[in-house]
């Protein structure tokens, strides 16, 4: 079951009452992880553009779409490896500010993995 965002703000967002203070995964069973940033980090220096290797462990066969909070501000991108690896996936991807992402993901219906970053 997809559990619910209830809010978020810098550098916390809240998912089904229990309040994360980093950025997470939601599963398609509605598992909550911690995402690993370090997998984009190594690569750009930053954790704002999600690198292939990441992109390949946030996947999960059968999601149709990958709803990501890109941060407070909208700072996270896909690399283009990444935006290729969801694409001959069949996995669309929407990139919104956190933010909005939220009310999205509360509404969204269907296969659906979310990737949410909490600060910038």
């Amino acid at each position: 079951m997809k559990p619910r965002i209830n809010k978020t703000s810098f550098g916390s967002i809240t998912v089904g009452g229990e309040t994360f203070d980093h950025d997470i995964i939601i599963r398609l069973h509605g598992d909550v992880k911690k995402r690993k940033k370090k997998l984009s980090k190594e690569y750009y220096g930053s954790s704002h553009t999600i690198s292939l290797e990441e992109a390949e462990y946030v996947y999960e066969e059968g999601a149709q779409k990958l709803l990501i909070g890109s941060g407070q501000y909208g700072m996270v991108r896909l690399s283009d490896e990444a935006a290729n690896f969801f694409s001959r996936k069949s996995c669309e991807v929407d990139l919104i500010p956190t933010g909005s992402a939220i009310k999205e993901w509360n509404e969204e219906k269907g296969s659906v993995i979310g990737l949410f970053h909490i600060t910038c």
